[in-house]
């Protein structure tokens, strides 16, 4: 019998690692530290968002960011996605760090209820920094990105975009907005978009971050894409 069983998770060509705990008798298994392998060994990185921020452009087409949690704790993370036109009869569909069915149904939506042909887009989405989003928080940003990247449009540079994204393009809450928020508003993001369903408790929402919210995918992306 053990107390606790922590989980050290990388990738190879990266420097970070994710210290998560798997099993603990004492606390919660929703948490996650954050390291960096250094000289001296393994070091705290104190602020995971900004380090996997570090090297993003401004103004690039393809480029969203997503807010999603790691256990408790909220990261933001860039989402770039690249929409190319296919040599092939049937177009491809390649996602790292995302599930590949949740990129499948985000083209969907986006081809269905937003009009974007993507049935002749080879389309490519990855998380930068090798990190692994299971939560649907980041279908906004993943839709968000794969439309800047087909319009050749850009999202501005102070956007952070969170929800969920259902089958009729409606937006969908998520858990922890507020928190979510603070984390972005930390890292100085101006605005935020989010679904309008979860505005109804305004009291919550952080300040010093302008909180958009849009019921519909469409909606958002009119408002995220900089003509």
């Amino acid at each position: 019998m053990v107390d606790a069983v922590l989980q050290l998770e990388g990738e190879r060509f990266h420097s970070y690692r994710l210290l998560r705990s798997i099993k603990n008798r004492f606390g919660s298994t929703n948490e996650v530290g954050v390291f960096e392998m250094g000289e001296r060994g393994m070091e705290e990185v104190t602020n995971p968002s900004e380090f996997f921020l570090a090297e993003r452009l401004p103004n690039a087409s393809g480029s969203a960011i997503a807010v999603p949690l790691e256990g408790s704790r909220p990261l933001l993370v860039e989402i770039q996605a690249l929409s190319s036109a296919t040599a092939f009869s049937q177009p491809r569909r390649t996602g790292n760090g995302i599930d590949f069915n949740r990129l499948l149904l985000v083209a969907a939506v986006l081809s269905k209820r937003v009009g974007l042909n993507l049935a002749v887009q080879d389309i490519f989405v990855n998380v930068i920094g090798g990190m692994k989003i299971g939560e649907p928080a980041a279908d906004l940003a993943i839709a968000a990105a794969i439309a800047s990247s087909y319009r050749n449009l850009p999202i501005a540079a102070d956007l952070a975009i969170i929800g969920e994204v259902g089958l009729s393009g409606e937006l969908r809450s998520v858990s922890h907005l507020p928190r979510r928020l603070s984390e972005a508003a930390k890292l100085g993001f101006k605005r935020a978009i989010v679904p309008r369903s979860a505005l109804r408790r305004k009291d919550d929402l952080p300040r010093g971050i302008e909180v958009l919210g849009m019921r519909t995918l469409s909606d958002a992306l009119g408002l995220a894409l900089m003509e």
